[in-house]
C-alpha cells in the first residue's frame, strides 16, 4: 500500500465551508499522488474549536466540548472524501465525550466502503492527565482491512512496547502524534522505529507542526511525517523508508510492501517479532549482584 502521512498545520477556522475546503484539498493531494492510505495527527481536529470563537478556543475545558460537538460532522465529511478517492483515511484525533467520567483522545479509521471504526489513546501524557484531564479509553485494536492489518498507537503510546507487542499482528501501525518540542518528536519517533524493529513491520508516523497563539492545547507544534520499517532484508538499512522536511507542512510518501514485511519476518538477518518470548524467563530470572 502506499501511504500518505501528514505533517500538518492547524488554521483558524471561520466557517465550516473553510473546513470542508481545507480537508478536502489534503485528501485530493494525497489521492492524486497515488496514496490509499492517508493519516492525519493527533489533535488534528482542535483548529474545530475556533469556530466557537477565540474565547472557547482559548479555553482548555471549552475547547474539549467544543471539538467533541463537531465530530459526527467530521467523520461524515472523512467518509464523504474516502469514498469519493477510493481511500482510507485516518482522520486527525479529538478529545471525545463518550459517556465516561472524562473525554477519551479518540482517532477514527474511515473505508472508502463506508465503514468507520475508531481507537482510542491508552496511555495519557502528563499534560493530558494532569492539566487537560483527558482519559484512556477502550482497547487497542487491529483493523482488518482491504489493505492489510492495521494497528493505531496514538502518540505516547507508541513509546511502550507491550501496547506495540499487542499489534504484533498487524502490517502498518499509524501513530498520530502531537508533540510541543523537538525531544517529544523523537520520543515519538524512536518509539515508532522500535516498533517497527520488534514486529518487523512498518510504521507511519504523522505530526502536527507549527504556532497556533489561540491555543493553550496545541499552541507549539514541532514534527514531520515520516515511515519506518525494520532495517533488514528488503528495507533500508536505516529503516527510514521516508521522511520530510522538519516542521514543513505536506504530506510525506512511502510504500508498505506486504510481500516484504512477510519475507522479513519469515527470513529476516534477526527475527525479533518469533524471538519476543524468550525474553521472558530471562528477565523473570534477573538477580542483584555486589561487584567490588
Amino acid at each position: 500500500m502506499k501511504i500518505a502521512t501528514a505533517a500538518y498545520p492547524l488554521d483558524w477556522l471561520d466557517s465550516w465551508a473553510q473546513y470542508e475546503d481545507k480537508l478536502a484539498a489534503w485528501v485530493a493531494e494525497a489521492a492524486g499522488n497515488g496514496a490509499e492510505l492517508l493519516v492525519f495527527p493527533e489533535y488534528g481536529a482542535m483548529e474545530l474549536s475556533t469556530l466557537d470563537g477565540a474565547t472557547v478556543a482559548g479555553d482548555l475545558e471549552q475547547s474539549i466540548h467544543s471539538v467533541s460537538e463537531k465530530m459526527q460532522d467530521a467523520a461524515a465529511l472523512h467518509l464523504k472524501l474516502a469514498a469519493e478517492h477510493g481511500v482510507h483515511i485516518l482522520g486527525a484525533s479529538a478529545p471525545v465525550n463518550t459517556g465516561l467520567d472524562r473525554p477519551v483522545n479518540r482517532a477514527e479509521l474511515y473505508t472508502p466502503t463506508g465503514k468507520r471504526d475508531h481507537q482510542d489513546k491508552q496511555i495519557m501524557t502528563r499534560f493530558e492527565r494532569e492539566d487537560w484531564g483527558i482519559m484512556g479509553g477502550g482497547p487497542l485494536k487491529i483493523f482488518d482491512t482491504a489493505l492489510g492489518r492495521i494497528g493505531v498507537l496514538i502518540c505516547y503510546d507508541s513509546e511502550f512496547p507491550l501496547l506495540g507487542r499487542a499489534l504484533a499482528e498487524t502490517d502498518v501501525i499509524l501513530v498520530p502524534s502531537c508533540t510541543e518540542a523537538l525531544a517529544g518528536y523523537w520520543r515519538v519517533r524512536i518509539g515508532a522505529m522500535s516498533r517497527a524493529l520488534e514486529n518487523q513491520c512498518v510504521t507511519a508516523m504523522a505530526s502536527i507542526v507549527g504556532a497556533n497563539e489561540w491555543s493553550e492545547a496545541v499552541d507549539m507544534n514541532t514534527g514531520t511525517g515520516g515511515i519506518f520499517g525494520p532495517p533488514d532484508k528488503g528495507f533500508p538499512g536505516t529503516g527510514v523508508l521516508s521522511e520530510g522536511a522538519l516542521n514543513q507542512p505536506g504530506w510525506t510518501y512511502g510504500e508498505a510492501d506486504l510481500e516484504a514485511i512477510a519475507h522479513v519476518r519469515a527470513d529476516g538477518g534477526v527475527l525479533n517479532r518469533l524471538h519476543w518470548e524468550e525474553q521472558i524467563p530471562r528477565v523473570k530470572s534477573v538477580t542483584k549482584a555486589a561487584v567490588c
